[in-house]
């Protein structure tokens, strides 16, 4: 079984190294290959001059694509490479990487989608803003009134899917702040999603893309997203 973990990276110079080290320490059954892909999305600062010195398997865009078409090119990566199974990782170290095997039995055990989740248990010691759970909330609350299906951590970039999905993501990823619109997409498409307690880190270097104003913005976007996700599944369906 080929596994392959999609890592976005943009300016993250200061933790891509260890994130690779904590993988290469993922203990797996002797039947798995396990192997990385960093996604260097056109970053500013020294991820590149990194992922050269130190012979990392890389893919380096020459623009910036954002979250959205970063990690699609993992996809397309996993795809054309023929993984069995791809997750997405971040690439600051926030995920516990070594939650992986069970997120691999997880897909294992007929699910399609498994999502590594805050909040389905008390295992993460990092803890977001007041106001970001109160914006989760409410995008989970839309996403069970579109899909039937109750999702608590909708926004987690921790993620696990098979090759069924693989295949679909190489062709159709959101560009911007994927995960909840995905979430809509697979489920109205009959596909199994799991989510499974995992330990979060708070992030140490770097700085989120979602602050301030932005929130407010992601907010209207990403609601308006999954409706539109909702109405053109529910079309394709027909």
């Amino acid at each position: 079984m080929k596994v392959l973990l999609i890592i976005p990276a943009y300016n993250e110079e200061k933790s891509i190294l260890s994130v690779i080290e904590n993988i290469k320490k993922i203990k797996v059954d002797e039947s798995i290959k396990l192997d990385y892909v960093v996604i260097n999305d056109g970053s500013t600062d020294k991820t590149k001059e990194i992922c050269l010195e130190n012979k990392l398997n890389f893919i380096d865009l020459p623009c910036n694509l954002g979250i959205g078409g970063a990690v699609q090119t993992g996809y397309k990566y996993a795809y054309y490479k023929d993984y069995d199974i791809a997750f997405q990782i971040d690439g600051d170290n926030q995920h516990d990487v070594s939650y992986v095997p069970k997120l691999i039995e997880a897909i294992n055990a007929g699910n399609d989608l498994v999502i590594g989740s805050r909040f389905v248990s008390e295992l993460s010691e990092f803890k977001s803003s007041f106001l970001r759970r109160v914006g989760i909330n409410l995008l989970s609350f839309l996403i069970k009134v579109c899909t039937h299906q109750k999702v608590y951590d909708v926004t987690s970039g921790y993620r696990a899917c098979n090759k069924t999905l693989i295949k679909y993501f190489a062709f159709n990823y959101p560009i911007d702040y994927p995960e909840p619109d995905t979430l809509v997409q697979v489920i109205k498409k009959g596909k199994k999603v799991m989510e499974i307690p995992v330990k979060m880190n708070e992030r140490k270097t770097g700085k989120s893309s979602i602050n301030g104003l932005k929130s407010i913005y992601y907010m209207i976007k990403v609601s308006f997203a999954i409706i539109i996700a909702d109405i053109s599944t529910k079309k394709e369906n027909k």
